[in-house]
């Protein structure tokens, strides 16, 4: 491969083949680059657990094409890789953090503009955040978020803010839905029987003892809570999204 001769074996579980190299990161580049050349197609998703910036950029750079999906997955990312995720990174389409954020992180900047954004370990995650927040799916575990600051987002997407919204879901603890809805009742009509909804990235939840809620142009969310932590926001109608 590439003129060098590499050493590889099947994996025993799942029928892989895996290649090994003396450094990972220049295995992993001539991997892709042959992979992509022999089919003809480029690089659509980029998961890494280490040296994001540098490996994230070089798929970006290497084509035309912008990438559809970031993942961070390893175990504690640095401040300047959740920086550069939340602010530089050029994917626009869905990014997973799934890595925790250094003690005392804090992101005091405007979030960048991003279709899907989960955050698995959102404890860093302010009601300042929420409020730069331009995406359709946004999804958000271990949030230190309160019921206030849920409050203070609703009233900032009836006022038009976060235009783009279909789907919101935060972990935030313990769920007062009344204190979310501190304020708005007077707006919102209770739908006991449960309804299916399906974000445009493929979230699929059951909406139970929703609270519809609707904005001056029309356009309606139903506010629930699920579990004792859990609070979701859908905006009707469904809709699928399209890439292009």
């Amino acid at each position: 491969m590439n003129g060098q001769y590499i050493p590889v074996h099947v994996h025993s579980v799942d029928g892989y083949l895996v290649s090994r190299w003396e450094n990972t990161t220049d295995g992993l580049e001539i991997v892709t680059d042959y992979v992509t050349d022999l089919f003809n197609i480029d690089v659509s998703e980029v998961c890494v657990s280490k040296d994001a910036i540098n490996i994230i950029e070089w798929a970006i750079i290497r084509q035309k094409t912008p990438l559809e999906s970031v993942t961070v997955c390893c175990v504690t990312s640095s401040e300047e890789e959740l920086i550069y995720i939340l602010r530089d990174c050029r994917c626009s389409a869905q990014t997973q953090i799934y890595s925790y954020a250094p003690p005392h992180f804090r992101f005091s900047e405007n979030l960048r503009r991003i279709d899907f954004l989960e955050i698995w370990h959102g404890q860093w995650v302010t009601i300042d955040n929420l409020l730069t927040m331009d995406g359709i799916d946004i999804i958000l575990g271990y949030s230190y978020l309160s019921n206030s600051d849920l409050n203070v987002f609703l009233r900032h997407w009836l006022s038009g803010g976060c235009p783009r919204l279909k789907l919101f879901s935060a972990e935030i603890g313990s769920v007062n839905i009344f204190q979310v809805l501190a304020g708005l009742l007077h707006n919102a009509v209770l739908v006991v029987d449960s309804r299916y909804y399906t974000s445009p990235f493929g979230y699929s939840r059951t909406l139970s003892d929703g609270y519809d809620i609707q904005r001056a142009d029309g356009v309606t969310a139903t506010v629930c809570k699920q579990g004792n932590e859990n609070v979701v926001i859908a905006v009707w109608p469904e809709t699928t999204h399209n890439y292009n």
